[in-house]
C-alpha cells in the first residue's frame, strides 16, 4: 500500500519535506495501555490506537501545497495550496519541548485552523515550510 502523499502528488510537483509523528507523543497511550493491561487486556486497545495513529498520520510539503492525512478506516485530509496558507503555528507543552514534539496548526485563507498533533521536530517543519513557501513565492513573482 502506497502512502497518501504519493497518491496525491500531481505532475510537476515534488515532495520537499515530510514530517512524522513522534513516538514520544504516544507515551500517554502506551502508559494507559500498560496500566489497563491486567484488566481483561483492555490496555491492548490503547496500544493498537497508538500504533495506528503513528503509522497512519502523514504530513508533507510539496513545491505547491501542504498535505496532511490522519486515520486508517476513516480518513481526514488537509490539502492547502502554499499561497493560501496564512500562518503556521507550533504548539508545544513542557514535555513536548523536552522531547521535541508538538502540534502544527495550519491556517489558510477561507479554511478553519487545521491542527496536526504529535509531530516530531515541529520547529524544523515550520522552518522548512517557510523556506519552501518563500522560494515558491519568489519564483512565481519573477
Amino acid at each position: 500500500m502506497g502512502s497518501y502523499v504519493e497518491s496525491v502528488v500531481g505532475s510537476g510537483e515534488t515532495v520537499e519535506y515530510q514530517a512524522s509523528v513522534s513516538i514520544w507523543s504516544m507515551v500517554p497511550l502506551f502508559l494507559l495501555g500498560l496500566v489497563l493491561l491486567p484488566l481483561f487486556g483492555i490496555g491492548l486497545i490503547f496500544w493498537v490506537i497508538a500504533v495506528l495513529r503513528y503509522l497512519t498520520t502523514e504530513l508533507a510539503v510539496t513545491n505547491k501545497k501542504i498535505i496532511a492525512k490522519f486515520g486508517f478506516i476513516s480518513r481526514n485530509t488537509i490539502e492547502l495550496l502554499l499561497p493560501k496558507v496564512e500562518s503556521i503555528q507550533v504548539n508545544q507543552g513542557i514535555v513536548g519541548r523536552i522531547c521535541n514534539f508538538g502540534s502544527i496548526v495550519v491556517s489558510g485563507a477561507g479554511n478553519p485552523q487545521a491542527p496536526v498533533p504529535g509531530i516530531a521536530d515541529p520547529m524544523a517543519f515550520r522552518k522548512r515550510f517557510m523556506e519552501i513557501q518563500e522560494k515558491t513565492t519568489n519564483s512565481a513573482s519573477t
